[in-house]
């Protein structure tokens, strides 16, 4: 099964390794996190991510999906030469929660599949989203279609959305 190293600016890294392991609290041996400081020599970041590199492996051979933040800033550049030659590595920039959720979802398979697939997520994951309807909406009679307003003060867990999102998928809808 692959490995997702993720390399970012100080605290993104650790905050995405964070949040991922509460949506999938058993990952932790397949995902690490390393925060480049700003006053980080490049090199002290590369030697620190190839320990990560290692670490994840564990001698076995498996392949590592590596996910920066910004392209071509220092967290990158330390990524790019991790990966540079290794055909069992892979690199994405633009990190976000549901390209790192998508990796772990998805690790098992081949890796440029996973690397097709974390794309796709973290693309998918970025949207504009209307503001809600009211809490406690009252619906009024001439409206043609049958509205449903899901509100939740604390927010929905990726697993329940996910869910959720398939179950609303099978019914007809469109949009505002």
């Amino acid at each position: 099964m692959n490995r997702v190293l993720l390399i970012a600016h100080a605290p993104l890294a650790s905050a995405l390794r964070a949040c991922a392991l509460h949506v999938f609290p058993d990952a932790g041996p397949r995902v690490a996190a390393l925060d480049v400081q700003p006053e980080a020599a490049p090199a002290d970041s590369l030697a620190a991510a190839q320990q990560l590199c290692a670490d994840l492996r564990a001698g076995e051979p498996v392949g590592v999906l590596v996910l920066t933040d910004v392209f071509g800033a220092t967290p990158c550049n330390v990524a790019m030469r991790l990966v540079e030659a290794r055909p069992d590595a892979a690199l994405i920039a633009g990190v976000n929660l549901p390209m790192v959720l998508r990796a772990l979802s998805y690790a098992a398979e081949p890796l440029e599949a996973l690397v097709s697939r974390a794309l796709l997520g973290g693309t998918q994951g970025v949207m504009r989203v209307a503001a809600a309807a009211p809490q406690n909406q009252v619906r009024r009679h001439h409206d043609r279609d049958p509205t449903v307003t899901i509100s939740n003060k604390l927010g929905l867990h990726a697993r329940a959305s996910a869910k959720l999102t398939k179950l609303a998928g099978s019914f007809p809808a469109r949009s505002g």
